[in-house]
């Protein structure tokens, strides 16, 4: 394989996985742990990826970045499934759920038609629809609708959750820096998951590890204000430590 043919290769990787790293593209090109370093050096070098340790991840995007339902659905997906795995096995039949929008909840979701006596709040229009039929007690908040997120939000949404309580909150985010908080690029997105969390006893912030060290445009809530992460083995140690010594439960998968 030429070594353009390679990098272009890298690339569509990148962006369906959300990162790579050197040991498994070494591997999956069956060729040294050098020439896969060159390759990233060169990628990093043209602007196309931001070489990491042991690897690369795309290049970083701006606080107003509001990427579409299905962009996110390519990117880390065998993340987000073992996540979702994680926390579908933390809840009990006859619970009252909060999830949010976004493809980690939507998985949630799909992952709970099986428990008995369920009920699921959402502003998830997509989530209300994947449950339709299901033996599952569905509430959808009312609200304007997000073309981007399919996720409804506005005062309407605020007002429903103010009159609900719940046993968890799931909660997808876009940005969780440990020092700062949990982030997302819509300021109503970010007022509606606010209110969510004060009408869940316990708010869980399901998030694959490249969210870590991101923030977007508007916050969502302090750290402290978390009860649990679930997230995968990518998180970094400072990352994982500074959770853990704020008394934040951590899930890894």
């Amino acid at each position: 394989m030429l070594s353009e043919e390679r990098r272009r290769e890298i690339l569509e990787l990148l962006r369906n996985d959300g990162r790579v790293l050197v040991r498994d593209l070494a591997k999956k090109f069956r060729t040294s742990l050098i020439t896969i370093r060159k390759d990233l050096e060169s990628l990093h070098h043209e602007g196309l990826l931001e070489r990491t340790h042991g690897g690369a991840l795309p290049l970083r995007t701006g606080a107003l970045q509001d990427q579409t339902l299905r962009e996110k659905e390519r990117l880390h997906k065998r993340e987000k499934l073992r996540i979702a795995e994680a926390a579908v096995r933390m809840i009990r039949p006859g619970q009252v759920i909060i999830l949010d929008s976004g493809t980690t909840t939507t998985a949630i979701a799909r992952g709970c038609r099986h428990i008995r006596g369920l009920t699921i709040i959402t502003n998830a229009t997509n989530i209300a629809a994947d449950l339709a039929g299901r033996n599952i007690e569905v509430i959808l908040t009312g609200g304007t609708l997000r073309r981007n997120s399919f996720s409804l939000v506005g005062p309407l949404a605020e007002e429903s959750l103010r009159h609900l309580s719940a046993d968890m909150l799931f909660l997808a985010v876009d940005g969780f820096d440990v020092g700062y908080g949990l982030t997302t690029p819509n300021q109503l997105e970010a007022r509606v998951n606010r209110v969510m969390a004060e009408a869940a006893r316990r708010t869980i912030v399901v998030c694959d590890s490249s969210k870590f060290g991101r923030r977007s445009l508007s916050l969502i809530m302090p750290v402290s204000s978390v009860h649990e992460t679930i997230t995968d083995r990518g998180i970094s140690r400072n990352d994982l430590k500074s959770l853990r010594e704020g008394e934040i439960e951590v899930t890894l998968v």
